[in-house]
């Protein structure tokens, strides 16, 4: 793929633009090993705000405990009408690409569907914020959102959403938006930010010391789950993050008493390009 065909931001992650970086201190001491060295993501519970899951796909492994749908409806007092879903489905395909991901790293997490895009791929940015809000309600502790708002209106209400789950100790993972424009909640410091680089290995992910744009994880030419059993092969941010998720819920099974800013901290940490994995 030629760099004019990249999604936004992940010129940041190609091979000439990587740098080592060092780490030192008592910092260099935190390793892969362990950090997620022997987890599963076993009893973290991960919502996906996206297009449905198709639960029964094979390639989630029934790891779908359920979900909600929520669509807008302005007959309603807020605008938003909440469907409970045991046994979600997908409407177009993307929420269980990035299912599949996360299910592929961290196989025993519990994944939860939160549907808020429709047949098309699009969605209202009041049934993404409404998705955040159910994630914390719910009890979820990560949360993965392959989509943004680039609406100034909704700026401050995405703010308060981001912060609110960073202080419930719900770590959400956003992918930029594929185009250079600002979106939220991908460029919020209370979450992690994620675009896409080349490497093909899951746990090759890098990061760059001058955000936005935090950490770069595989998203170009990744073959991934769709709908209908199926499989695509597909180019994206939105394909980083579910990367970056699955190895939050890793790193939150074998330590479930970390904060956002501390899984953070050991993301930073064991980044391919930092400290002696930079070496490698």
């Amino acid at each position: 793929m030629t760099d004019d065909l990249l999604p936004a931001w992940s010129d940041a992650f190609t091979a000439d633009a990587v740098q080592p970086l060092p780490l030192t201190g008592a910092m260099s001491a935190i390793t892969r090993d362990w950090a997620w060295g022997g987890s599963t993501g076993k009893g973290i519970r991960v919502a996906v705000i996206d297009s449905g899951i198709e639960s029964d796909h094979p390639a989630l492994g029934g790891a779908v405990q359920g979900g909600v749908g929520i669509d807008y409806d302005p007959s309603a007092p807020d605008l938003l009408c909440y469907v409970e879903e045991p046994r979600p489905q997908d409407v177009f395909g993307h929420g269980t690409a990035c299912a599949g991901i996360i299910h592929a790293l961290a196989p025993e997490a519990a994944l939860y569907s939160v549907r808020v895009l429709g047949g098309d791929g699009r969605g209202r940015s009041l049934q993404f914020a409404a998705g955040i809000n159910w994630a914390i309600a719910n009890g979820m502790q990560v949360v993965n959102m392959s989509l943004s708002t680039s609406s100034e209106e909704y700026f401050g209400l995405f703010h308060q959403l981001a912060d609110e789950a960073y202080f419930h100790g719900v770590t959400v993972v956003s992918a930029v938006n594929n185009d250079r424009v600002p979106s939220y909640p991908s460029l919020y410091s209370s979450v992690i930010s994620v675009a896409a680089h080349e490497k093909q290995d899951p746990f090759t992910f890098y990061y760059n010391a001058k955000p936005p744009v935090e950490f770069g994880a595989p998203g170009i030419d990744v073959r991934v789950a769709w709908t209908n059993k199926g499989y695509i092969t597909t180019t994206g941010n939105s394909f980083a993050a579910p990367h970056v998720a699955g190895i939050v819920a890793l790193i939150r099974a074998k330590h479930p008493n970390l904060t956002p800013f501390q899984i953070k901290t050991i993301l930073h940490a064991c980044a391919s390009n930092v400290g002696e994995a930079a070496d490698k």
